[in-house]
């Protein structure tokens, strides 16, 4: 079953909240997609949350698109911010990349969010959100992947 952003938030509405938040605090992050003979590629990257989805907007033909039509597998990783305080923690959405073909679809978000033309879009089905962050010294995990509850595990100290 595809999970759009709109059934995290419903599953998980305050880790769902806290993730948004940490996309929000800075504007580019790096999104990890495979090439043609398999090795990684990271690239930096805009993110969107509208309508109930986390869009991964691209410049035509980039590699990065043209990565995700051939393998729509990713992982899309927050920016860590300068300095040591990693300010709400470190936080990765990994999925599928839909690119959104339709005409009146590209046109109502062109409209929307006013992105530079022309554009390749993609909607992201989430297959796990992790979210890690140091607490009272220890590190604190958080994961979730669609169908099952938000998992904590603290290592550390002990």
């Amino acid at each position: 079953m595809a999970y759009t952003w709109a059934d995290f938030q419903t599953a998980e509405p305050d880790f769902a909240e806290t993730v948004r938040q940490r996309f929000a605090a800075y504007p580019h992050h790096v999104l990890g997609t495979l090439r043609g003979d398999g090795s990684p590629r990271l690239s930096g990257l805009e993110v969107d949350f509208r309508s109930g989805e986390l869009w991964l907007g691209m410049m035509p033909r980039s590699r990065k698109a043209l990565d995700l039509r051939r393998d729509p597998r990713f992982a899309l990783h927050t920016n860590p911010g300068g300095g040591t305080d990693m300010g709400g923690g470190d936080v990765r959405v990994d999925g599928r990349a839909v690119e959104v073909t339709d005409p009146s679809a590209l046109a109502r978000y062109a409209r929307e969010a006013d992105p530079p033309q022309p554009f390749h879009l993609f909607r992201a089905e989430l297959t796990g959100v992790v979210r890690v962050r140091v607490e009272d010294d220890r590190l604190v995990v958080q994961v979730w992947h669609p169908g099952r509850p938000l998992r904590t595990v603290r290592r550390g100290n002990d």
